[in-house]
């Protein structure tokens, strides 16, 4: 993949006191969980515009990208902002549906982007 060029940058939603909450929230998470979200990630970087499974819509101009971690699944949302795609929220989910709440958090971020 080096030669060819990433349609989107990922970069980190940065909170005015300088925190990025995603980058946080992965280094929760084991090395190996860290590594398999990573190559979802990367893959939609060189991939976009992508489809499901591995990305789907949740409206409003933001995306989720859907990370399979042996029984748990997890999910980073996102938002394309010129060239860059902001990584505004990641979570386990545990519900059947994404919880509201999970969105409305990576919906803020988004309007507080510039």
């Amino acid at each position: 993949m080096a030669d060819i060029e990433r349609a989107l940058n990922a970069v980190f939603f940065r909170t005015d006191r300088g925190n990025e909450p995603v980058r946080e929230w992965l280094q929760s998470l084991s090395k190996a969980e860290r590594k398999a979200i990573g190559a979802d990630v990367l893959k939609v970087q060189y991939c976009w515009p992508i489809g499901r499974p591995l990305v789907g819509s949740l409206g409003g101009g933001l995306w989720e990208v859907r990370s399979r971690l042996g029984e748990r699944i997890a999910r980073v949302i996102f938002c394309v902002h010129g060239c860059k795609m902001v990584l505004l929220h990641g979570f386990i989910k545990k519900t059947q549906k994404i919880p509201r709440y999970e969105i409305e958090i990576a919906a803020r971020r988004r309007d507080q982007l510039v």
